[in-house]
């Protein structure tokens, strides 16, 4: 049987190392892609949308879109991603916290490039309005990004209860 050749096995390798951190439940969920620049012979550009629920906040989903790079470089997972992504978090059902969380944690990230950049989603609580505030952005090793996105969720009643959790009950610190 013959191995791969070296190249090959490169490729692979750093294919394997670019691809999004997934989540514990095998990452966010892909609403649509839209095709933005069209290439003849390789992948277009898009915009992808995306959803993930807080993994520490039940009721809570946000959806960002991102753009993805086409070309042959976007096709093997080469391509530096830009940093331009939106943020919509919003309340879908009865919010529940399931343990104490710190302002700023991190509620989902993903490599943006090969080894340089990530996008991250952290969460916050605006303690005095009873808000959870989300934000999104980048981080590049060299020199940042000062890309960002922010969202909130007002956390509200649910059903016939009447009452809503404090998120200030349930930060550390």
């Amino acid at each position: 049987m013959k191995s791969l050749p070296l190249a090959a096995t490169a490729l692979i390798v750093a294919c394997l190392a670019g691809a999004p951190a997934l989540a514990a439940d095998g990452g966010p969920d892909l609403i649509f892609r839209k095709s933005t620049v069209f290439k003849l012979l390789t992948p277009n550009d898009k915009l992808a949308t995306y959803a993930i629920d807080d993994p520490e906040v039940e009721g809570v989903a946000c959806h960002y879109t991102v753009p993805e790079r086409g070309g042959l470089a976007g096709a093997f997972g080469l391509a530096e991603q830009v940093s331009d992504i939106s943020l919509a978090c919003r309340q879908y059902g009865p919010i529940s916290f399931k343990s104490k969380f710190e302002q700023g944690d991190v509620v989902f990230q993903e490599r943006r490039s090969l080894i340089f950049k990530k996008m991250q989603i952290v969460r916050g609580c605006d303690a005095k309005r009873n808000v959870l505030v989300y934000m999104v952005y980048s981080d590049k090793l060299v020199e940042g990004s000062p890309k960002n996105s922010t969202s909130t969720v007002p956390i509200m009643p649910w059903g016939p209860t009447g009452t809503a959790p404090r998120c200030a009950d349930f930060v550390k610190g």
